[in-house]
């Protein structure tokens, strides 16, 4: 198995893992700091155990990683609460679809911290993400489900994550798993003095525990996987997520996604899909 083959791998099955989350989040039936809570009790001990299997001195290598791997712990605990009242507040597609242009953030950041230009190519993608979130934005007054405000919320996860990748960017030789697993066990820490975790129905804690364990696989295969391949691939592997999130949620649950969340969330596929295309044909080109 080459190593590109073994990343291609490994981040498909931590992408694939991420598509369900939206519709546990639908299927169990209690308040979102109640899910946002046991997601991340069940997510974080999930991936500590993967830590302590495979680096045993991750979580000391974070530490000593000094502010930008506690930025990254920071958005990256906040996101998640924020993606689950996201989707509590909202249709799923406009969530996914949304949180797609989290790249766009991501370059202006970059821009910001660390000095780095943006590329003609970042900028005409920006310009045709712009118009695809407005028509999804546009749409939420008249689709089913879909609200403004979750829809803001939804833009908070783009940008809090984005501002934990570019932190993570600066530390980028250490692993970030073990940041993860704080994050997620920092916030179910916090959500255990405001939330009642009892508050789940009897019937559901199947979902709970499924649902953490599916995160816990994506977030350690989309931490471990792109050491293997390039940005660019992870990129297009990681908008599988937004094309099946809302099919899947739509299929067993009957959300259907709405006229103006699919043609503005096709604009802002698309305008990615294309962008990351573009740096992994000059990749492969450069390379031969």
């Amino acid at each position: 198995m080459t190593a590109q083959f073994r990343g291609l791998l490994i981040t498909l099955i931590g992408v694939l893992c991420v598509v369900p989350d939206a519709l546990f989040i639908r299927l169990i039936e209690a308040p979102a700091l109640t899910v946002s809570l046991w997601r991340g009790l069940t997510s974080g001990l999930g991936l500590t155990c993967v830590v302590l299997l495979v680096d045993r001195g991750g979580f000391a290598r974070v530490w000593r990683a000094g502010r930008p791997a506690w930025i990254y712990m920071l958005t990256a605990g906040a996101s998640g609460v924020m993606f689950v009242l996201a989707v509590k507040n909202t249709s799923v597609a406009n969530v996914v679809f949304i949180i797609a242009a989290m790249p766009v953030f991501a370059a202006l950041f970059s821009r910001v911290w660390l000095g780095e230009a943006i590329s003609p190519r970042m900028l005409w993608t920006m310009a045709a993400v712009i118009p695809g979130l407005a028509l999804i934005a546009y749409g939420s007054g008249e689709t089913a489900g879909a609200h403004w405000t979750g829809d803001l919320l939804a833009v908070s996860v783009a940008v809090l994550f984005a501002a934990g990748l570019t932190a993570a960017r600066q530390a980028r030789a250490v692993s970030m798993v073990p940041g993860a697993a704080v994050a997620a066990l920092g916030v179910a820490g916090t959500l255990a003095f405001f939330a009642d975790p009892w508050a789940v129905p009897d019937d559901q804690w199947h979902w709970v525990f499924l649902h953490g364990t599916f995160i816990a696989v994506s977030g350690a295969g989309l931490a471990l996987g792109p050491r293997y391949i390039t940005s660019a691939e992870v990129a297009l592997l990681i908008l599988l997520e937004s094309v099946l999130a809302p099919v899947l949620v739509w299929l067993v649950l009957g959300e259907a996604p709405g006229h103006w969340a699919l043609a503005g969330g096709a604009v802002v596929i698309t305008a990615l899909a294309v962008s990351n295309f573009v740096v992994l044909r000059r990749g492969k080109r450069v390379r031969a």
